[in-house]
């Protein structure tokens, strides 16, 4: 009795250990090399945050970082940031991520049209021999004075670029005042920009972005939590500037990152 009992007691044990074994788990991202294509709040020389929010998924993550980010650029210096990552590291990179538009917005640049229509002939059938129909077919509009145009023409570039790698848009976040000196004074989101256009416009563009060219999207505009409309909210850095997250604004981000791409393969 008392050694079917210990036999009994170490299947237990094997049996807690095997589960146990079973429920490790890895981030997908984990030990990953990834590319961040953006604009200020990516930029490595931001003096807002001392650790960007690339930085915490590096330190989380152990991410190798090609960061690309350069401040003030708007979504038609993508590309350029995508070449400089090829002609440094080649195809050497997991995935990408692009963090545009809030300058587009800040710009006003017009958001335009994803496509244009034309009426062409085409074959089809179906359960009769082919024939020729008439038929309305979209284009690819690419139009470097637009915004949806300069979307086209980025992640129709890197798409080209990278078939095989995970490419990911993150939404602008939202935007309080931003003073920094007479010549450069943007109002809050409130307002409409230079072209009579509110943010959403913006991020809503990016959204459609997805499905247009089947990358995922990350809503950061939504699901950061960072609201520096509302004073009360300490995730920014200085009294003239809520456009740019602190440190720990930046901490929110990345852990939202964090959890969202844990529902995104890293590599193909």
């Amino acid at each position: 009795m008392k050694k079917v009992f210990i036999i009994s007691l170490l299947f237990a044990f094997g049996c807690i250990a095997n589960c146990q074994a079973q429920a490790v788990f890895q981030h997908p991202w984990h030990g990953k090399k990834v590319a961040y294509i953006g604009d200020s709040i990516t930029d490595p020389r931001l003096k807002q945050a001392k650790t960007k929010w690339w930085a915490f998924l590096q330190q989380w993550l152990n991410i190798t970082s090609y960061v690309y980010g350069i401040s003030g650029r708007q979504w038609d210096d993508a590309i350029n940031q995508a070449n400089k990552l090829k002609s440094e590291h080649g195809d050497d990179v997991d995935a990408i991520l692009i963090f545009l538009g809030t300058n587009d917005y800040n710009s006003g640049l017009p958001i335009g049209e994803w496509y244009k229509e034309t009426e062409e002939e085409v074959f089809a059938a179906k359960g009769k021999e082919k024939q020729l129909e008439k038929r309305r077919r979209r284009h690819i509009v690419f139009d470097d004075e637009t915004f949806k145009g300069r979307i086209n023409i980025a992640l129709d570039s890197i798409k080209r670029m990278y078939p095989t790698k995970q490419i990911v848009l993150l939404t602008p976040l939202h935007r309080g005042r931003a003073y920094f000196n007479e010549k450069n004074w943007q109002p809050t989101e409130d307002y409409t920009n230079w072209c009579g256009e509110y943010l959403e416009a913006y991020v809503n563009a990016i959204k459609e972005a997805g499905n247009v060219w089947a990358v995922p999207v990350i809503d950061w505009n939504a699901t950061s939590g960072l609201f520096p409309m509302h004073e009360c909210q300490d995730t920014f850095g200085h009294a003239n500037d809520r456009l740019h997250p602190n440190d720990e604004g930046m901490r929110r981000m990345a852990r939202t990152l964090y959890y969202q791409l844990l529902t995104l393969p890293c590599t193909f």
